[in-house]
């Protein structure tokens, strides 16, 4: 199995299985995510998710370059599929757990996701110019609501890697953690995001989108209006009703 599944307690954890080859992506991999990702969309019982690679080496080296080729012209690459657009589509919050190489269009994954999270063991390279040409999986525009402007020119311009601790001090991840404790942490994350009422969670995630492509005043009224779908849920009521009796709230998704 090329991306194996698994959920519990409201987390799916989503792996990219093919540690032999470093967790490249192959077609069949990038079908088998969109298939998940619209199980989990719909999927009430899952309310965040865990992105990781197997193996201690990669958590992703992108596209398998070995693939590119299969295509007929450069015009069928572009309208192929993109497994960064299927993660990117999921309006539960994502977590990457990145485990060693975020390479190329791993590193564009990674960037797909709410929240990045990475073992000390952990590079991050736009590879792509290396070899001839750039990203498309969104790099420059991920990378440019993420870091520092002189940082994101470097990773698109060199190709070069960033270590982990690199990446923590641009920003790049929030947390770093030693390679054995890495999807733990991830999943212990994804536990508390899953205990907060799916609505607002998704409406929180929503309004981060929006504050990217949006101008301030826009993203703002955006927002207003998200809170107040959100004030009228019954998870709203609920969380009210137990600040005032002093209870821990049941947040049910509706």
């Amino acid at each position: 199995m090329t991306v194996s599944y698994e959920a519990a307690d409201g987390v799916a954890v989503l792996t990219l299985d093919r540690p032999g080859k470093l967790n490249a992506v192959t077609t069949a991999m990038s079908e088998r995510l969109f298939g998940l990702i619209d199980q989990i969309g719909t999927n009430d019982e899952v309310r965040a998710v865990v992105l990781t690679g197997a193996g201690p080496r990669s958590f992703c080296v992108g596209s398998d370059v070995g693939e590119v080729d299969a295509y007929p012209d450069p015009w069928q690459f572009r309208n192929r599929r993109d497994y960064c657009d299927a993660l990117r589509a999921l309006r539960k919050p994502v977590i990457a757990a990145v485990n060693g190489y975020a390479y190329g269009g791993g590193l564009e994954l990674a960037l797909s996701c709410d929240i990045r999270l990475a073992s000390t063991t952990a590079s991050f390279a736009a590879a792509e110019i290396k070899l001839g040409w750039i990203g498309g999986g969104g790099i420059s525009a991920l990378l440019a609501a993420s870091v520092p402007a002189s940082d994101a020119a470097l990773l698109l311009l060199t190709g070069d890697p960033v270590d982990a601790a690199e990446a923590l001090r641009i920003g790049l991840v929030s947390r770093l953690y030693a390679p054995d404790s890495l999807v733990a942490a991830a999943r212990s994350l994804a536990l508390t995001i899953a205990s907060r009422p799916p609505v607002a969670a998704q409406a929180a995630k929503a309004n981060l989108l929006a504050a990217r492509s949006m101008g301030l005043e826009q993203a703002i009224q955006y927002e207003r209006e998200m809170q107040a779908i959100c004030m009228g849920t019954r998870d709203a009521a609920e969380g009210r009703s137990a600040f005032a009796e002093k209870r821990p709230p049941k947040f049910t998704g509706h």
